[in-house]
């Protein structure tokens, strides 16, 4: 297990600071923006379409999505955003947990990033919980609360964001379904997220190089592939005339 050499500068505004981060995986995704999607453990059919889109489209825009590695909105933003997501355990990073989320976090540990300040051994408790949802939140330059109910661990996260000056975000819900985020937005403490491309291209930075999608798709060409993975960021990229659908296949240009 490898601990950081340095503390990354954005987590210098927490109270309590971090005194070593302990890591799996490519540090080098700590350099590129990164946006924190974090909700509900049990999230309606719609929260989980939303969120594998949101995160695909942001993957896509060479974003990195970081998240808690729980299970829910969790477990979809990693999935949505691989290769590039962090997760930030509330447990030492050679323990699975949950359990259910064990194929996902090694394909995490071995394709992107995994970081925790417990050593190894440590198992999860109350506390750690909040004190992840706080390196969460400081990592990122954003923070998006997909779904969640108003007393729960996404509202004390939208609460630290608040506190940092990060801005907040939702995605449209209906009545009943998700009274934390509406609250949020009734408070106008949170913008709506209303067109998934756009946001995603707020935090983008796929002019200066690397680009996730592209990268993908010249690897594995197959049509099928890339809108499992990227979803309609694929026909966004054809009309921008980034790459070709020929058949079943996807050529990148340049």
């Amino acid at each position: 297990m490898k601990t950081l050499e340095t503390i990354p500068v954005t987590l210098s505004g927490l109270s309590r600071p971090v005194e070593r981060l302990f890591y799996a995986g490519d540090e080098r995704l700590l350099d590129l923006p990164m946006v924190a999607v974090v909700g509900s453990r049990r999230p309606n059919a719609y929260t989980r379409q939303a969120t594998l889109r949101l995160c695909q489209a942001l993957s896509a825009c060479g974003v990195i999505v970081v998240s808690g590695g729980a299970m829910g909105v969790d477990a979809l933003a990693h999935q949505g955003a691989l290769p590039n997501t962090i997760a930030v355990l509330a447990n030492g990073i050679d323990i699975f947990y949950p359990k259910i989320n064990e194929a996902l976090l090694c394909s995490i540990k071995d394709e992107a990033l995994v970081l925790s300040e417990y050593p190894a051994g440590m198992r999860a408790m109350k506390h750690s919980f909040v004190e992840r949802n706080r390196i969460v939140v400081g990592l990122s330059c954003a923070v998006v609360i997909a779904q969640a109910e108003v007393e729960s661990g996404s509202m004390h996260s939208a609460r630290i964001a608040q506190k940092l000056g990060k801005p907040l975000y939702v995605l449209p819900q209906r009545l009943g379904e998700s009274d934390g985020t509406n609250r949020l937005l009734k408070e106008k403490k949170a913008e709506l997220i209303d067109d998934i491309d756009a946001f995603a291209r707020l935090f983008g930075k796929r002019e200066n190089g690397y680009d996730a999608l592209l990268a993908f798709c010249a690897k594995e060409p197959r049509l099928d592939k890339c809108l499992e993975k990227f979803g309609n960021a694929v026909y966004a990229y054809e009309l921008e005339g980034r790459l070709s659908i020929e058949g079943l296949m996807v050529v990148v240009h340049g």
